[in-house]
């Protein structure tokens, strides 16, 4: 083969492998392109609370999904151990699924209420109650519930109402009427709080002592209503006899800055705690304003 031949076979070996090099790429641009996989979202977009709701962080589903073939009874009873549980996102997931088993209840229809008012989803959580309430007019947890709504939502008229449907249907019920009575505080009609307040302990002595007031006391307008509330608790406390409860009362009402501290020199429900140490101790020491 002479040299000029060589070189014409090189160039042809050449052209072809680059024909075919052109020809893979193409070929590789033309394949259809594969799905990316979608990375693992942390949190359950159906569980972003209603808008009229205060976000909170959203909640993992942990459980199971609900069995298909588990009866609305079974289905009911597994909601209610995971609510317990603090697991309301699994355990609206149970409810529902009870629900479209029927049969459908006043009573099933609250406990999904519950779990959505827990998961902040009030718009939700107002609509079951409100279902509850159609289906058994005479169900004072539901309208005490839909009252829990209206507060947190700052709607304290409409939230007395639902609570003073809830004590009518059940009178002796010591957390209806110290959730009315919060209701009227934040209204600013003390006198009224103060019945309410004085019957739910009336009741059930202890109501306060198990019932946490930062909620409360979050939900009043001002310094200076939250250190009002304060003093109300404490002259409640004096009055059942119990002045350690009393006497953190009174601390925390000259924290807020109650201008009418010195009443607890006159007013009658006192009249015991002025003998304790501690309360001279106490208004000797008179306790700076903290911060708001």
């Amino acid at each position: 083969m002479t040299r000029r031949a060589w070189y014409v076979a090189l160039a042809s070996l050449i052209l072809v492998a680059l024909t075919v090099v052109s020809v893979a790429a193409f070929a590789q641009q033309q394949q259809p392109q594969q799905p990316q996989q979608p990375k693992p979202q942390l949190n359950d977009p159906s569980l972003i609370p209603d808008s009229s709701a205060t976000v909170t962080p959203q909640q993992l589903r942990r459980a199971e999904p609900p069995p298909p073939h588990a009866s609305a009874v079974d289905l009911e009873i597994r909601a209610d151990s995971l609510r317990e549980d603090k697991m309301f996102a699994d355990a609206l997931d149970y409810y529902k699924a009870a629900i479209s088993k029927g049969p459908r209840t006043a009573q099933l229809y609250n406990k999904v209420g519950i779990a959505e008012l827990q998961l902040t989803r009030l718009g939700d959580a107002r609509k079951d109650f409100e279902r509850a309430i159609k289906m058994d007019k005479q169900f004072p947890e539901a309208y005490n519930n839909l009252g829990v709504v209206n507060y947190i939502q700052k709607k304290y008229k409409n939230a007395i109402k639902e609570y003073g449907k809830a004590v009518q249907l059940r009178e002796a019920s010591a957390s209806f009427h110290s959730n009315l009575g919060t209701a009227y505080f934040a209204r600013k009609e003390f006198e009224k709080a103060n019945v309410e307040y004085i019957r739910a302990m009336e009741i059930d002595p202890d109501i306060f002592e198990r019932r946490s007031q930062g909620g409360i006391s979050a939900h009043l307008s001002s310094p200076e209503d939250r250190a009002h509330y304060d003093y109300v608790m404490a002259k409640l406390f004096a009055k059942n006899g119990n002045p350690d409860r009393s006497l953190q009362y009174l601390r925390k009402a000259m924290e807020e800055g109650y201008s009418k501290i010195n009443d607890v020199f006159h007013d009658a429900e006192f009249a015991e705690l002025r003998k304790d140490k501690r309360f001279s101790d106490l208004m000797t020491a008179r306790p700076s304003s903290l911060p708001n």
